[in-house]
């Protein structure tokens, strides 16, 4: 990936030898090495996972794709969010491209997409996608950023939801203004 020695060298040192315990409703387990990762909690694993995860894109092709959504003379084909990534295509076989580029370059660096995490939206029919044995669920909306996308495209629940939120805050505020 093209990360200097020195700073592998680090990190290898600063987790050799490392060992960890887990407390659960029962007590505590017994202390184990830390054969892989980093530390939950630790500052290094969203830094490593963005460096990682931009590797895993730039090898994957997905700028030069030409699959993808046209918006405002650019193609868009993945969005990403902190530890969500959204590949989006014009169809199913564009789709299932980008996704296999991106499972492909993930497994050269030795992660694993989970299939179990992975949904397909679609607009129209889709077939039902088998990946290593697993089937990818298909569904009719999914929670992006904190927003409802739907397969329809509607927006409406959405700006409820919103207008909701935004009256029970000037509810609260409501009393405040009123002293």
């Amino acid at each position: 990936m093209g990360i200097p020695d020195h700073l592998t060298c680090l990190l290898t040192n600063l987790y050799a030898g490392q060992e960890a315990t887990v407390r659960t409703g029962h007590g505590t387990t017994d202390w184990f090495q830390i054969g892989k990762g980093v530390c939950q909690g630790c500052i290094l694993s969203p830094c490593l996972f963005n460096l990682y995860a931009e590797h895993i894109m730039r090898n994957a092709g997905l700028e030069d794709a030409q699959a993808g959504i046209k918006n405002a003379g650019r193609n868009l084909n993945n969005l990403r969010y902190a530890d969500d990534t959204t590949l989006m295509a014009e169809s199913e076989e564009e789709l299932k491209s980008l996704f296999m580029k991106v499972k492909e370059e993930s497994e050269k660096v030795g992660l694993k997409l989970n299939i179990q995490k992975t949904k397909i939206i679609a607009s129209g029919p889709i077939t039902s996608w088998e990946i290593d044995g697993e089937t990818v669920e298909t569904v009719a909306d999914f929670i992006f950023g904190g927003s409802k996308i739907t397969a329809d495209g509607d927006c409406s629940h959405e700006i409820k939801r919103h207008l909701l939120l935004g009256r029970k805050v000037m509810t609260n505020l409501d009393s405040i203004f009123k002293t």
